[in-house]
């Protein structure tokens, strides 16, 4: 598959810095396939930490709805729970509790952390299993175990960074090693578990101090958040058009990785980059139903309540072999594109997606297999189940955030995103329901 130039890839990070909305983009080999977009006035409250207060329990639901400060009650659910977060004349030592009604109880304070922002009629959905990102480590101070990213695939550097950090513990808390800690050194590890050891003392302080519902800790602002999370070793440019966001990203990496701070290019005069760099026609196409393949195929992607469907048709493409061989060449290029707009609209939940038949196993394989290779790259938890005997694929993929769709686009009032236009008896009159 080395044709489909999967690896050793070209990658680069441009920051478009403008007043109403902030995007960050990511080209590998020149393609867009991530897309980072924030307003300026309505800011991800993912990663905060509060001190709430439980609004009411559902038994029946196994959950709570927690006053957090924001307009909607946020979500706790059941499994959401780690005991030892608890207010301290609450703490339940049993071992046998079975219900959420156990734990929590009406006007209860919880030190809580939001893990997906409020969408729609929803609002946020959070944990008491706190966890600080840093630009190495996650420290997990609810778990005393060691976990690593699996973009880290050399097992020689796996075991050496969970040697490093068993070295480095001074307190009995869990951490992830994260994919930008490869290659790095003790020093630089031991760095960051000690500023976010000092964090978390800050934030159990804080917790105590004040009274519910309050903000604790406010996650880093977008910019400095994605440069944490998806700066890595393999980017090779970081481009951004603001003066005071390039000075504050430098700054952040100038302690701890200097080496960073070089690829860091900033343009004066350009206040548009996503048109220098070609990316906008990148973004339409991430908000159409319909994507043409280079072949002359194409994919539909139709998004409902429940899941997401992404129909492949052979379109324009009749190939020069043989139907199986036209059949196989659009479904791996169609994967491919498929994989590409998974990540760049930020898809999240069940996907179906609905291959060509193949009559071959072989050519199945070869398809399923190359769509595992391609989510690799892909920064969310993605579960890929087998071809079933009618050619469709299900994906479950996490969501954390809205979709593209969802952050740039508004549903029509009349149809209710539904798109159809229906005419009675005069075509000069339609109707959108």
């Amino acid at each position: 598959m080395s044709g489909w130039g999967v690896e050793d890839m070209s990658k680069e990070i441009v920051a478009d810095i403008g007043q109403e909305m902030i995007k960050v983009g990511v080209i590998e080999d020149g393609e867009l396939v991530e897309l980072y977009i924030e307003k300026r006035l309505s800011e991800s409250a993912v990663g905060n930490i509060y001190k709430g207060k439980v609004a009411n329990v559902l038994k029946g639901m196994q959950a709570a709805f927690v006053n957090i400060g924001l307009e909607k009650n946020a979500f706790l659910y059941f499994g959401d729970i780690k005991r030892d977060n608890l207010d301290d004349g609450e703490i339940i030592e049993r071992m046998d509790v079975v219900s959420i009604s156990d734990l929590l109880k009406p006007g209860q304070d919880v030190v809580v952390q939001v893990t997906k922002d409020p969408m729609g009629t929803k609002g946020a959905r959070v944990t008491t299993n706190i966890s600080i990102a840093g630009r190495f480590l996650v420290l997990m101070p609810m778990v005393d175990s060691i976990g690593i990213s699996r973009k880290i695939e050399d097992e020689t550097e796996r075991e050496r960074l969970k040697k490093l950090v068993n070295e480095i513990k001074k307190q009995p808390y869990g951490a992830i090693i994260r994919t930008a800690a490869e290659g790095c050194t003790k020093e630089e590890l031991e760095e960051d578990w000690d500023n976010l050891t000092r964090l978390w003392e800050d934030i159990k302080k804080r917790s105590k101090d004040l009274k519910s519902p309050s903000l604790i800790y406010k996650e880093m602002d977008f910019l400095l958040r994605i440069a944490r999370d998806i700066f890595t070793a393999d980017v090779e440019k970081f481009h951004v058009n603001e003066k005071e966001a390039w000075e504050r990203l430098k700054e952040y990496f100038k302690n701890i990785s200097p080496k960073f701070e070089e690829k860091i290019v900033f343009y004066e005069n350009r206040l548009e980059l996503f048109k220098y760099f070609n990316m906008e026609k990148e973004i339409e196409k991430a908000l159409s139903r319909k994507v043409w393949l280079k072949s002359g195929g194409y994919i539909v992607i139709d998004k409902t309540e429940a899941l997401t469907v992404i129909d492949v048709n052979t379109g324009k493409y009749i190939g020069s072999i043989d139907l199986e061989n036209t059949v196989l060449t659009t479904n791996l290029e169609a994967a491919r594109e498929i994989a590409r707009q998974i990540r760049l609209r930020d898809i999240g939940g069940i996907i179906i997606i609905d291959f060509i038949d193949m009559a071959s196993e072989e050519h199945k394989k070869k398809v399923l297999e190359y769509l595992n290779m391609l989510f690799k790259k892909d920064r969310n938890k993605t579960q890929i189940l087998d071809i079933t005997a009618l050619g469709l694929v299900e994906v479950t993929r996490k969501k954390i955030r809205q979709s593209i769709d969802e952050i740039l686009g508004n549903t029509c009032p009349y149809c209710d995103g539904n798109g159809k236009i229906i005419y009675y008896g005069n075509k000069n009159s339609p109707r959108c329901i």
